[in-house]
């Protein structure tokens, strides 16, 4: 662990770099889930059948009759990306600390990055042991969902300054986005819960979720529409608020997205939940999760990046 002398030797970093690692954190987050969903729709979910090792006595795979070559590779690949997105999220923590002037804000913003990959780290390890109950994998998603809202957040903070934010929108319509952020977060539980009860267990042997997949869709589906409503009474709204571009921006993705993500998963209801739209509504999932974040950021304004201090003048040499 770098000592406070060490970090002190490290040249500040700019708010440029610190924003390009942000945006790195959040694509790394987004994608680990995504493998994740790969993990358990291949039936990998034991690929490595203990945790922290992937068997008793070895951290690598080893040949084994009961499990499969591909269903270790794939779960020991997953295991090995949560490696690169440790180290991308302790690099933007470095930087952060390195910015000047501190901004502890930002500092603590990229210190929740590290730490979650440790928290997901052990509740992988979890769903492991208890061999991928469905209460488990539903857990593991949401800490995800979490993670990934939070970069977003950190990728917006690393653009903007430190002032107390100013509400840009009026406050029916941040009360909606309260509304909006709350049915998103059903939204995604309702959809682990479809998961859980569906064909896609991570291992042949798990026991299901005991609920009809049909009444889990419908209460997904109405979830969904209540989304799409929220977000088009805020359209409607928007006219009137004289929203930013970056504003503008979120709301059209997140309306495009919502409306992506419904399209997918209806198609893939009916036809019988095949393995790869599984994959790209996981992707899908962490999209809508960062355009309704950003569209939380965008609302309020909290002032330009702050200017780094002008450097030292070098001390001249003194003639002889």
């Amino acid at each position: 662990m770098p000592t406070s002398s060490m970090l002190s030797r490290i040249p500040a970093a700019s708010h440029r770099l610190v924003r390009g690692l942000a945006l790195a954190v959040l694509i790394t987050q987004a994608l680990i889930s995504v493998t994740g969903s790969v993990v358990r729709v291949t039936g990998s979910g034991l690929g490595c059948p203990t945790w922290p090792q992937c068997f008793p006595g070895s951290m690598v795979p080893v040949e084994h009759p009961e499990v499969a070559t591909l269903h270790q590779v794939i779960e020991f690949g997953n295991r090995t990306l949560t490696g690169l997105v440790g180290f991308v999220a302790l690099a933007c923590l470095l930087a952060a600390w390195q910015v000047r002037p501190r901004r502890p804000r930002l500092v603590k913003l990229a210190l929740v990055m590290p730490l979650g990959v440790v928290a997901q780290a052990i509740i992988g390890g979890i769903t492991v042991l208890v061999d991928l109950s469905w209460w488990s994998v539903s857990i593991h998603f949401m800490a995800s969902a979490v993670l990934i809202w939070l970069s977003a957040y950190l990728f917006k903070a690393a653009g903007e300054g430190d002032e107390e934010p100013v509400h840009v929108l009026p406050a029916r319509m941040r009360r909606l986005l309260v509304a909006l952020t709350a049915v998103t977060a059903a939204m995604l539980v309702a959809g682990t819960l479809v998961t859980a009860a569906g064909p896609h267990a991570g291992d042949a042997e798990t026991p299901r979720l005991v609920v009809a997949v049909p009444t889990l869709v419908q209460v997904h589906g109405l979830l969904v529409m209540a989304y799409v409503c929220l977000l088009a009474v805020f359209g409607v709204w928007l006219r009137g608020a004289r929203p930013t571009k970056a504003l503008l921006r979120a709301y059209v993705a997140a309306c495009v997205l919502v409306l992506a993500q419904g399209a997918l998963g209806s198609v893939q209801y009916l036809l019988g939940v095949p393995a790869a739209m599984v994959v790209l509504h996981v992707l899908g999932a962490t999209l809508v999760i960062t355009a309704t974040a950003l569209l939380w950021c965008e609302s309020r304004f909290r002032g330009a990046v702050p200017a780094a201090p002008p450097r030292a003048a070098e001390p001249v040499p003194a003639s002889r």
